[in-house]
């Protein structure tokens, strides 16, 4: 049972009831991440949900540990380029407790000037993590090429060693008061709750917060086509290729999620199948959306060796460009029946169903159950999904990143519908 409503301050509160869990999961979703950042404080919502955890006005680091095992809690956060997301997951016996640890976190914390130095010692360590990971660090030179390096959808979501080290707290602190006013911040529970009661224990836990910040309009980038190549001496070469996609609440995101599971969603998936198992070319290869709130990208992934760097760009804007005319019934009702299967697998915890509501609420502005998305993705015709991988693929704008021990002069630019 979904019930929606507002806080004193005018914060929504969404509950889900479900009786047959024995979990409840509460979050606080800020809207705050790294695109909002300024270039010279990149990194700045990552270490702040860090420093939200090092103590508060009643608890220091170390007591908020031992509280959150004493109730064998799960507490974490999370900071992507739009948001930053702090939750907690308790049995249904100790919600009290669980919120109340919670809110205090999220509304007492103190950034304590000897936790910053070493959190940021450690967020810098998290930085040399991925640079040392490179099949992760190319989705950030990919994001960097196709939506420029300054500001906005380019920047990473960690910072850079520079620019956290930097940062101070009267920095955070200016942040919070500007970042995470109350029209900035939703609030989810999801599990085996009494709603009366959340609902009063919420109310009083985080109804008198009250922040007004001054937040400026988040970088809008338009999408870079091109080749980028980065080289480094590795094993292996990372590729990513992509195409300018579709914004998060855009009303083709079914369609788009279909065309990403036949692309490459999956074992069966055309990249898989002809990347992998026909050519052995790579052994890990995947398609992805990356959506925001006006914008988005279309794109793949595969990881191959120097000399197969062309063929698997040659091979993937092929069949890319190629799904509009070729796209068949068969695969597409595999995909259907595919990706109806992950959004409800998607769903069964208490932990994803809060998550779930939270994203709606940003994204939509409204609730969908369950039942109505399955009803969404089965309203897509095959007519429909070829005409929207028609106007994705039209522009012949394609975007590629290498990440690798080879230079430009050696790679190609796809193929003649899709060039660099």
């Amino acid at each position: 049972m979904y019930k929606s409503l507002r806080l004193q301050n005018g914060i929504p509160l969404l509950l889900e009831r479900m009786d047959e869990f024995r979990s409840v999961a509460m979050g606080i979703w800020v809207l705050a991440g790294s695109r909002g950042e300024t270039p010279g404080q990149n990194g700045i919502s990552h270490l702040l949900e860090h420093m939200f955890f090092k103590g508060t006005g009643k608890r220091s680091a170390q007591d908020i540990a031992i509280a959150i095992d004493s109730i064998g809690a799960e507490l974490n956060a999370f900071t992507s380029k739009e948001n930053t997301a702090y939750y907690i997951k308790v049995m249904d016996e100790s919600v009290e407790q669980g919120l109340e640890l919670l809110a205090d976190i999220f509304v007492s914390s103190t950034f304590p000037e000897d936790e910053l130095k070493r959190e940021q010692s450690v967020v810098r360590e998290e930085i040399r993590m991925v640079l040392d990971t490179p099949d992760d660090y190319v989705h950030d030179l990919f994001s960097a090429n196709v939506w420029g390096k300054g500001g906005g959808l380019g920047q990473t979501v960690l910072g850079t060693e520079e620019t956290v080290t930097s940062l101070n707290r009267d920095d955070l602190l200016s942040y919070v008061d500007s970042s995470y006013s109350t029209d900035r911040i939703v609030v989810s529970c999801a599990g085996n709750i009494n709603e009366d009661r959340i609902e009063g224990l919420i109310r009083e836990a985080l109804g008198g917060i009250e922040r007004k910040g001054l937040v400026n309009a988040p970088v809008t980038s338009p999408f870079k086509a091109g080749l980028n190549v980065h080289q480094r001496d590795l094993a292996e070469s990372h590729v990513c290729i992509g195409i300018e996609g579709i914004a998060q609440n855009s009303p083709d995101r079914y369609g788009a999620l279909l065309l990403n599971t036949v692309l490459g969603g999956g074992i069966s998936s055309r990249l898989f199948q002809e990347v992998r198992e026909k050519r052995g070319l790579a052994y890990s290869v995947y398609s992805f959306l990356s959506s925001y709130k006006d914008t988005g990208v279309w794109g793949l992934y595969a990881g191959t060796a120097k000399e197969n760097v062309n063929k698997v760009i040659e091979t993937a804007a092929g069949e890319l460009s190629g799904l509009p005319d070729t796209l068949g019934d068969d695969e597409f009702e595999r995909a259907k029946r595919q990706l109806k299967a992950t959004v409800m697998f998607g769903l069964e915890s208490s932990s994803r169903r809060m998550q779930n509501l939270a994203n709606q609420q940003i994204f939509y502005g409204r609730y969908y159950t369950p039942e109505e998305i399955i009803r969404e993705i089965d309203a897509v015709s095959l007519k429909d999904a070829r005409d929207l991988a028609r106007r994705l693929v039209s522009s012949g704008k394609l975007a590629i990143t290498v990440f690798g021990p080879l230079d430009g002069s050696e790679i190609s630019r796809g193929n003649k519908e899709l060039t660099a």
